[in-house]
């Protein structure tokens, strides 16, 4: 599972480092306005399928928060190790 997390992060790395025409992934890379409304669309949408919807699309709304905060912090230079970082910080 986490390897593909990591093949996704990598895909994403590289349409930053080599834009392809028409990709979504570019097109949210390049607007950083766009790509942090698209986080928090996406995070309604968790909030609305938890409380209202089936399991199975908490699972896709899911989805799409993470590949869409992916990008957020690719389009800002971040990491997603930083995350893993502070997420292990808060455990200790």
């Amino acid at each position: 599972m986490a390897d593909f997390l990591d093949e996704l992060r990598e895909l994403i790395a590289d349409r930053k480092a080599q834009p392809r025409p028409g990709s979504y992934t570019n097109q949210l890379l390049a607007d950083k306005t766009l790509a942090a409304q698209k986080v928090g669309e996406e995070a309604t949408e968790v909030v609305v399928a938890a409380l209202a919807q089936s399991d199975e699309r908490l699972v896709e709304e899911m989805a799409d928060l993470v590949y869409h905060s992916l990008v957020l912090l690719e389009s800002r230079g971040l990491r997603w190790e930083e995350v893993i970082r502070r997420l292990e910080s808060r455990h200790r």
